[in-house]
């Protein structure tokens, strides 16, 4: 070889080398981009979390417009919508990732989801180094697994049923999340051979309800009532769910399963409340239970033994009344025994049996989420529960005084035949229990008595109060009550000036202010009318704190 090939083998090889140093220095490797998620381990439903999205550049080059893209995981919420991404564009990453240079972001929101479900979180970090053309792309994702779901799910359902019976079961919820749920749904799948017959709350398509809002600590309950068919010793499965929608996707958060068993119907079992099988109640009244029980199972029955479990603290307890049953404090229940009962002692086939008993309602049942009584009766296999509406308590107060400080009264007192005296009279609505729609109240004034114009208060209910100058009957049309309203906290009344002229032959007695006033309404709940009255006021029945003995009687007029 000669020795100019061999020096020209040298300078192709240094050329080569130098060549691939300058490749070498100009490649780019992905790698040298480290992007991580910093979150939690471990989240339970609806608790706000942080996910902190970290990037560095390791390498020597300037990497231009980063686009970042953080995905959520599945069903999670931010400001009470569905978040699924979040798109940081080159501007926010400040138009280029300089060498060395580490940047992190931070994406909050709360997590969906049933116990042991894994969440997962990703990230896509994409840029084009420097003098490259082509785009690269970094990924990473990180992992939360949800805990125990601190929602209860509960059915409350016999261990056996009678087939062909109606038969009612509960469906119980609660929260406990530290986060207030909306939206929620509650659904049921039956078994093979159940027939629905009506749900209360009532339902959407017989197996579905909503649950708008559910606070924390809150609870509820939906009972569903119904007939099961099948054959004898048949098991039967219920199964509920609870699950929360948002923006149309639908998250399972607790699924339960409940079983029964068809048995053999043995006893019929039906009850009156003062003669009515349908009998609607009212806050302070005695009841009168009746309870039927007939042999309908093809052998004779003995010795049997029949419990009645009210439910609740609506009744006054201290008031049971019953012959021939003995009451137990512990459960609130009372025991018919055989002992006791001729007809509990032998039942042919097909006779029936009565036991009864009286108890009086609480005059006051403060403020209920569900205005009625449960009562729960055992005798042998056969089990069933009564349900009775009580309706609403519409209260009006009616009241004059003559010293008030809306209007100004005026005129002499005590009153002077021929002479107008005016009084304030105030009406004080109160609604209790349950919704009550088309409310009014309404009373007639007397002859010596004149609707003062102009003079109603407050201002917002002027338009509502109405006053028929032929008949003298004043009107307050207040439309729909919801439940509660009127009470402490939330007050509703109106106040009218009514001039009164006494006449001669009134003179030494008294004159009338205003008559008795009604008020009406439809109990939304029961679905049947309401009516509560207030009696007559005359001079003599004002309301103020500090008249004197006689202020109220007339007397001749002066000159």
């Amino acid at each position: 070889m000669s020795k100019f090939v061999k020096i020209l083998i040298v300078f192709v090889l240094v050329i080569a080398a130098v060549g691939y140093g300058f490749w070498r220095k100009n490649i780019y490797s992905k790698e040298e981009l480290k992007l991580e998620i910093f979150g939690p381990r471990e989240a339970v439903l609806g608790q706000e979390v942080e996910y902190v999205v970290k990037y560095k550049n390791n390498g020597e080059f300037r990497l231009e417009n980063p686009n970042l893209i953080f995905t959520a995981p599945d069903f999670s919420v931010k400001d009470d919508k569905i978040f699924a991404k979040e798109v940081l564009e080159s501007e926010k990453l400040g138009g280029a990732i300089y060498p060395g240079e580490e940047k992190s972001f931070t994406f909050k929101f709360r997590v969906v989801g049933k116990a042991g479900d894994a969440r997962v979180a990703s990230a896509v970090l994409s840029y084009q180094p420097k003098n490259l053309s082509a785009r690269f792309e970094s990924a990473t994702t990180f992992t939360t697994i949800m805990k125990e779901v601190p929602l209860d799910l509960d059915m409350d359902i016999a261990s056996t049923v009678e087939a062909d019976k109606d038969f009612r079961f509960k469906i119980n919820y609660f929260s406990n999340v530290d986060w207030l749920l909306t939206d929620l749904r509650v659904n049921m799948d039956y078994p093979a051979g159940y027939s629905f017959s009506h749900s209360t709350p009532e339902s959407f398509d017989k197996d579905e309800w909503v649950v708008p809002v559910l606070n924390k600590n809150q609870s509820g309950t939906i009972d569903v009532s119904g007939r099961l068919s099948g054959s004898l010793n048949e098991g039967k499965v219920f199964r509920a769910r609870i699950g929360i929608w948002k923006d149309g996707q639908y998250m399972q958060l607790k699924e339960i399963e409940k079983g029964t068993k068809i048995v053999k119907p043995t006893v019929a079992l039906r009850q009156t409340i003062n003669g009515d099988a349908n009998y609607t109640a009212k806050p302070g009244e005695w009841l009168h239970y009746e309870i039927y029980y007939k042999n309908v199972s093809d052998s004779e029955l003995y010795n049997l033994v029949l419990i009645d479990n009210l439910e609740g603290d609506l009744y006054d307890l201290t008031t049971i009344k019953s012959e021939t049953g003995n009451f137990q404090t512990g459960n609130n229940s009372l025991v018919f025994d055989w002992r006791q009962n001729n007809g509990l002692a032998y039942l042919p086939v097909m006779d029936e049996g009565k036991a009864e008993f009286w108890v009086k309602l609480k005059d006051d049942l403060s403020r209920l989420n569900r205005p009625e009584l449960t009562n729960k009766i055992m005798i042998g296999p056969a089990r069933e529960e009564f349900t009775t509406k009580i309706s609403s308590k519409l209260e009006l107060t009616q009241k004059a005084f003559y010293g008030d400080e809306i209007f100004g009264n005026t005129g002499p007192l005590p009153p002077q035949a021929g002479a107008p005296t005016t009084y304030t009279v105030t009406w004080q609505v109160k609604n209790y229990y349950s919704n009550v729609g088309a409310v009014s109240a309404r009373a007639v004034l007397p002859p010596e008595a004149q609707l003062a114009a102009g003079k109603i208060f407050p201002e917002n209910q002027a338009e509502k109060l109405a006053y028929d100058q032929t008949t003298r009957e004043i009107v307050w049309t207040i439309g729909d009550m919801s439940a509660g309203q009127g009470l402490v906290s939330n007050p509703l009344n109106i106040s009218f000036q009514v001039a009164v002229t006494p006449m001669n032959s009134q003179i030494g007695g008294t004159a009338g202010i205003i008559g008795q006033a009604v008020i009406k309404g439809n109990d939304g709940w029961t679905g049947i009318p309401l009516e509560s009255i207030a009696p007559a006021i005359d001079t003599a029945s004002l309301s103020d704190p500090a008249l004197v003995e006689n202020s109220g009687i007339v007397q001749p007029k002066t000159n």
